[in-house]
């Protein structure tokens, strides 16, 4: 079965989202802002979701996750959580 690790940043606006990646792409560190500005618990860990299969996140989350490019940052996703900007670290 497929394995992933990632990192992400969730916050309430896509348009937060936006400004969020910016940051990133423009050479903020994605662990940083994601300490600074993610309202999940993760982001005491820069974001890191740690390793998990398809099926333990929220569908929209995984779709991405299994088929977007690793290394770079992708979104905003929106989930019932919120806006996502989501790096995937590893993929096997």
């Amino acid at each position: 079965m497929a394995s992933a690790t990632a990192r992400h940043i969730l916050v309430a606006t896509e348009a937060e989202c936006l400004q969020l990646k910016e940051q990133i792409e423009s050479g903020a560190d994605f662990g940083e802002v994601a300490k600074q500005n993610s309202s999940c618990p993760s982001r005491m860990r820069g974001g890191d979701l740690g390793a998990f299969t398809p099926g333990q996140m929220v569908k929209e989350f995984d779709e991405v996750v299994f088929s977007g490019e690793v290394g770079k940052v992708l979104g905003p996703v929106k989930t019932q959580f919120g806006y996502h900007l989501i790096e995937i670290t590893k993929r096997w």
